[in-house]
């Protein structure tokens, strides 16, 4: 039987048909493998773009608010292969932010790139484009004067410690903090033992600033905890990120009777006979060391332990005054990083202390105090410690305590 002509052709042309459309299946495959991995390069290529010049924004402006920092932003997605000519990408800069959590605040920078990547095969099934849009956002914070540290009253800044030898903050025994005007900040990471509470020794924060614990706490009684401790809280870097001062004393310190007047001092502080300290800084280089017998008056002024401990070993009565105008405002004592000795508080019901206690590497310990005044004083150590029976009166008044140039930030958010 003979087979018509147009009837032997037909499985031919359908072969012909089903070939091309396969290829065009597999040429969408190949161009949404290829034009899809340059897209994606592109992205990431821009991305990176953008991080690097909301960096690059962020860093001028910080460095020099009237420096062109939207240059800088140009400049840097420039050198990495985006330069806004409207036509492959184009660069939005925005302070505020136009959008997002951070739009309306002008501590952060917004940079935002668009790209059109040109396809190849995509081109094909009518993709002649892909379009890529990207954002950075970067947080700028001026450097400014402050109270340290957010104007807690204690602070213990070890970033790290145990629950044994190495403790960051140890209330004990029977003492009690009583604390009014700022709260307590806890830098160390200790899961459980940042904050240790033994025996009655508690904590009152009179006006219920808040206590601030990076890690956790092991507390024997928690009823002597006023109030509810915050746990987790963002710690920060360690040396603290602040200007510490920078003390010298150009001349030496001087006795006249009872009166003595400010400078460099190489024995034991104070010196036999001594009441009253005339305003201004002493440096001293063997330690200050005070007991039961000890009586001084000071206002005006300010100690840097160059050399050995801080020690009141006894209920010494004192009354010292940190300065209320100069460079030196509201700080009392100073502990340089590279002295790291401790401080010993102790005073009678007399005793009289304002401002600051800096002493960033070295280690607090208050051992008593029947001053119904207290201590207005702001107390930044390494470590803390509460020991003894006594009740430990804590003001913190920002007008009466040393502030200091916080450092500027930069910081890439998004």
């Amino acid at each position: 039987m003979l087979v018509p002509k147009n009837a032997r052709g037909k499985p031919r042309g359908q072969a012909i048909i089903l070939i091309v459309l396969a290829m065009v299946g597999i040429m969408g495959v190949v161009g949404l493998v290829v034009d899809g991995g340059n897209a994606y390069l592109d992205r990431r290529n821009a991305q990176n773009a953008a991080d690097s010049a909301a960096l690059a924004g962020a860093v001028v402006r910080v460095r020099n608010a009237g420096e062109d920092w939207v240059g800088a932003v140009m400049a840097s997605a420039a050198e990495n292969g985006y330069n806004n000519d409207g036509v492959t990408n184009t660069i939005e800069v925005y302070s505020p932010p136009k959008s997002g959590p951070y739009a309306d605040n002008v501590e952060y920078l917004q940079v935002i790139i668009t790209t059109h990547v040109k396809t190849y095969f995509a081109n094909i099934i009518g993709r002649s484009e892909i379009t890529n849009v990207v954002e950075a956002v970067a947080r700028t914070k001026v450097a400014e004067i402050k109270p340290l540290l957010g104007g807690a009253a204690l602070v213990s800044l070890a970033p790290t410690s145990d629950c044994f030898r190495e403790k960051s903050f140890w209330i004990h025994e029977e003492g009690t903090f009583a604390v009014t005007g700022g709260g307590i900040f806890i830098n160390s990471n200790s899961e459980n033992c940042a904050l240790i509470q033994q025996g009655n020794g508690s904590i009152f924060m009179v006006e219920n600033d808040p206590i601030s614990i990076v890690g956790g706490a092991t507390i024997q009684k928690r009823r002597l905890i006023s109030p509810v401790m915050t746990v987790g809280v963002t710690p920060i870097n360690y040396p603290p990120p602040m200007f510490l001062p920078e003390i010298e004393c150009n001349q030496e310190a001087n006795v006249n009777g009872s009166n003595m007047t400010p400078g460099n001092w190489k024995k034991p502080f104070p010196p036999e006979g001594v009441r009253t300290l005339q305003p201004g800084v002493y440096c001293l280089h063997d330690g200050f060391f005070a007991n039961e017998e000890t009586k001084l008056n000071g206002n005006g002024v300010t100690f840097k332990m160059v050399k050995g401990e801080f020690h009141i070993s006894g209920p010494a009565d004192l009354n010292l005054y940190a300065p209320q105008e100069g460079e030196y405002k509201g700080l009392l004592l100073y502990v340089p990083m590279d002295n790291g000795r401790r401080v010993v508080l102790n005073a009678d019901a007399n005793s009289k202390f304002v401002g600051t206690v800096l002493a960033p590497a070295s280690h607090i310990l208050f051992k008593g105090s029947d001053s119904r005044f207290g201590f207005h004083s702001q107390f930044i150590g390494y470590s803390i410690e509460l020991a003894g029976d006594s009740n430990i009166v804590i003001v913190y008044d920002p007008m009466q305590n040393y502030n200091t140039m916080i450092m500027p930030e930069v910081q890439l958010i998004q």
